[in-house]
Parts: structure tokens; C-alpha cells; sequence
């Protein structure tokens, strides 16, 4: 029997692992932030002391769920690409200190009457900078140590085609790498020593053995779209049985940008994604539309709230209408009008031909401008979300006729409509808004990974990170 390839191994965590060790480190640093805040709150006032007299006193109960709070202010920074970068790392923990003393403030000043003890300013305060230094120096540490070849996954890609090849291109892509990729294996005799996007072909399916035991190797991606050579398998289960561990281009493809590679796909492929390997459950159903329901109650209170200063602003622009409605196709195609404030001029299709929204539309009138970038214009589908046309996530609802054009154009479009169109959804906070066939194919890449893959975990850290894009202004 053959010994495993080397023990270093455990030391290099997997791409899907880090996420995890993000978030269970932070909540480590957030505790011992809450533990020294309340330290420093204490030793502030001698008479009480840090003492269970002291945290019965003066803590309020929702103080213990700072931790918690400020995990979800970092959710940004639980993408591992942003987490490897300093810049991004610094941008994430300032907005989160900024949007937690911005929340602070308001209810602070709107809770004036009562005890002003049930809201310490000294107690939030030292938590805020506490946690704030605690985890840039944790994050620093990580940037240094995840980013360092030594520690990351030795990576060997069996197969230099078409798939091979898009993958290189994606690690090339990303900053800092993902893994460490050794080479290429490839079992054409023409590539043999050449270079595919910067990294040597080492071999054929012979050698693959040595090949692991010289780069220790710890994963093979497997890249080969056609048949698979009956050597090359039992290589692969030898490399496997030694410790190695294999995993299929798309599946890597789908871990590093989150999006499925729709170009590279094989045409069965959505027939084993969509109806053989995904079936959502009753409950997460039923918990779905139980918050939408929810967030459209919540969404229309803010349309009500909103609609005066908005009509207004509209009426000055460019006079009525306030709203327009438009006929999008659902989910399985079904037919249902969308709400929305008005943004264009009047007549700004008058051939009744449909267009996409471009930066810096022409079409836009200047509060139109103003209502895409926040996204306001948007506050009127709560209304149908209330009706179960919509859902907060989802693909972004299209117009029939665009449905129609993209069919012709983007492989495997029509799957989008599998589920409802969402408010907000995968693909709004990862790309935003499509111009093109080439975005609008990448674009879907997104959706059809959110329709694969979608969870109310995941629904509900599309709903945490659409903040972030509201205030960030990306709409068009």
C-alpha cells in the first residue's frame, strides 16, 4: 500500500474552508472586544467596578449582541478574494464601524425621553474602536498567512483544452491566488513542455504519479470536457487513494467566482443540475415566501414613507406620470406587470422597441438619474412581492421580448425563469446591470449559480450585502 504524498497538507486550508475561519475568528475577536469594552466602561466607574453588580447596573441586555451584530457589518469581507486584500479589508472594517455608529446615532437621538443608560455612549464607544484595531491586526495576520505559497493548496490541472485553459485564466485573474498551480497535465504530444497562459504543461497521464510526489501535489482539477482515457481514471483513483484530492473544473470554476461557466458546460448539463441534483425543500419554500412577505410588508412602509418627496421631485423634473408598469415574464414565463417609479422621458421608446440600460442613459431624466443610482425607483415592486409575482431575491425580472433575443444568443437562458425574479439577487451585488451579450452571458453565470445553490442562508446574505451596493450608488 502506498504511504500518503506528505503531512504538511493540513497546514494548507481549502479556498471553501477560509470563509469559515473568517467568521469563527472574528466572532472570537468581537467577544474578547465585548469582554475588554466592558472592562474599560467599568474601570471608568470606580464605585462599581467590573462586577456582576456592575452588568446587572448599567449593561443593557442587547449589549451582549454586539458580536453578533458586528459579524454581519463585516459580511463584505466574507468573500476570500476581498478578505486577501488589504485595501478591501480596510474599506470593509470602516464601513462597518461607520454604519454601526450611524445606527447607534439615530437611535440614540430618536430615544431621547427615556434613560439615556439603556443606549451608553461609553460602552458602545470602546467596543467600536476595541473590535475595530482587534480585527484589522487578526486580518493582517490572515493577508500575511493565507497569501503565502507555503500555505496554500498545491494544485495540479489534468487537462489543457478549451476548460483547462479558461481556468488559468480565472486564477490569473484573481489577486491574491486562490492555490498554488504546479503545472498542467495534458496528453497531447504537441503541448508537451509548452506553456499554457503562463504555466509549463509537465507531462502526460504517465507521469501524473511522479508529477505528485515531485510538486506535492494535495488537488487535481480535473479540465476534460470529452471522454476520459480509462488510464487516466484508474491514475486519478490511485491519486485519490494516496490523499489527493479531485474535484471537476466547473465545481472549482463555481467555488472561485461564484458563478456556473455556461460557456464550457456540456448540453445535459442543466437537465443534471437543475432537475436531477436540485430540489429545494418545502420548508426552505414556505421560509421564503414567510420573509418576503415580511420584507414586503417593510418595503412598502418605506414606499409610503418615500412616494410625497419622490412624486414631487418627479413633478418638477418632467411632469407626469410618477410611476409606469411594464409587462416582465416570472417564474415558468408567466406574465405579470412591474411597478416602478418613473425614470425616462416620456415617449422614451416610442418605437416600442425594448433596450438595455446603459452608464449614463440618455433615455434618464436627471431625478431618473438620481432614483437608478439609490435604486429608489425599484421600491414600488415590494408591491409585487406582496402579490407572490416577485421575491426579495432573485434574477432581475425581464421583458419578454428580451427573454426571446437572449435565448438565441446565451446558452441556457431560459433556466432563469425556473424561479421568481427577486428585488435583489446574486448577480445585482456581484456584476450589476448587463450592456452587452458578453455581460449579459457572465451575468447569467450568477443567476444560475444562485438557482443551483440557493439556500435562505444564502438569500439572506444577498439581503445583508445589498446595502453595501445601495450605498455604494452602482445603479445605472
Amino acid at each position: 500500500m502506498r504511504r500518503p504524498l506528505y503531512k504538511s497538507r493540513l497546514w494548507r486550508i481549502r479556498v471553501s474552508d477560509r470563509r469559515s475561519l473568517l467568521i469563527v475568528v472574528d466572532l472570537i475577536v468581537a467577544v474578547t472586544a465585548l469582554i475588554l469594552s466592558l472592562y474599560f466602561w467599568a474601570d471608568s466607574e470606580k464605585f462599581l467596578g467590573f462586577s456582576s453588580s456592575f452588568i446587572q447596573r448599567r449593561v443593557p441586555p442587547w449589549f451582549f449582541t454586539f458580536p453578533l451584530a458586528w459579524i454581519i457589518l463585516l459580511v463584505d469581507l466574507y468573500d476570500v478574494h476581498k478578505a486577501g486584500k488589504w485595501q478591501a479589508t480596510i474599506q470593509g472594517i470602516a464601513r462597518a464601524v461607520l454604519i454601526g455608529f450611524g445606527l447607534y446615532l439615530a437611535l440614540y437621538f430618536y430615544y431621547a425621553d427615556p434613560p439615556r443608560s439603556l443606549l451608553p455612549r461609553r460602552g458602545v464607544a470602546s467596543f467600536l474602536i476595541i473590535v475595530s484595531l482587534l480585527t484589522l491586526l487578526w486580518r493582517a495576520v490572515y493577508i500575511r498567512i493565507f497569501t503565502a505559497p507555503q500555505f496554500m493548496r498545491r494544485v495540479l490541472i489534468v487537462g489543457g483544452g478549451k476548460a483547462g485553459r479558461a481556468l488559468v485564466q480565472v486564477i490569473n485573474e484573481l489577486w491574491p491566488p486562490p492555490f498554488f498551480l504546479v503545472g498542467i497535465v495534458d496528453d497531447d504530444p504537441q503541448k508537451q513542455g509548452l506553456e499554457i497562459e503562463g504555466f509549463k504543461v509537465l507531462g502526460t497521464r504517465v507521469a501524473l504519479g511522479d508529477l505528485l510526489e515531485a510538486h506535492e501535489v494535495t488537488d487535481i482539477i480535473v479540465a476534460i470536457s470529452g471522454e476520459l482515457h480509462s488510464e487516466m481514471f484508474h491514475n486519478l483513483l490511485v491519486a485519490q487513494e494516496r490523499g489527493v484530492e479531485i474535484i471537476r473544473m466547473p465545481k472549482v470554476y463555481e467555488q472561485l467566482l461564484g458563478r456556473v461557466p455556461i460557456r464550457l458546460l456540456e448540453g445535459d448539463w442543466i437537465l443534471r443540475a437543475f432537475i436531477d441534483e436540485q430540489r429545494t425543500s418545502s420548508f426552505y419554500e414556505m421560509g421564503k415566501r414567510l420573509l418576503d412577505i415580511l420584507g414586503g410588508f417593510v418595503g412598502v412602509l418605506i414606499l409610503v414613507a418615500c412616494t410625497p418627496l419622490i412624486a414631487i421631485m418627479i413633478l418638477i423634473d418632467d411632469g407626469l406620470p410618477i410611476f409606469y408598469s411594464q409587462t416582465r415574464w416570472g417564474k415558468g414565463a408567466q406574465n405579470y406587470t412591474i411597478y416602478k417609479f418613473r425614470t425616462m422621458y416620456r415617449d422614451a421608446e416610442a418605437d416600442g422597441m425594448p433596450r438595455w440600460a446603459k452608464e449614463d442613459d440618455q433615455r434618464a431624466t436627471r431625478v431618473g438619474r438620481l432614483l437608478r443610482r439609490t435604486h429608489l425607483d425599484e421600491l414600488p415592486q415590494f408591491l409585487n412581492v406582496l402579490r407572490g409575482e416577485m421575491s426579495l431575491v432573485g434574477p432581475r425580472a425581464e421583458r419578454p421580448e428580451l427573454v426571446a433575443h437572449f435565448e438565441k444568443h446565451v446558452p441556457f437562458y431560459r433556466a432563469r425563469l425556473l424561479v421568481k425574479p427577486g428585488i435583489t439577487g446574486w448577480a445585482q451585488i456581484n456584476f450589476g446591470y448587463a450592456s452587452t451579450i458578453e455581460e449579459t452571458t457572465t451575468k447569467l453565470e450568477y443567476d444560475l449559480y444562485y438557482i443551483k445553490n440557493r439556500s435562505m442562508i444564502m438569500d439572506l446574505v444577498i439581503l445583508l450585502r445589498t446595502p453595501s451596493m445601495v450605498l455604494g450608488l452602482r445603479g445605472r
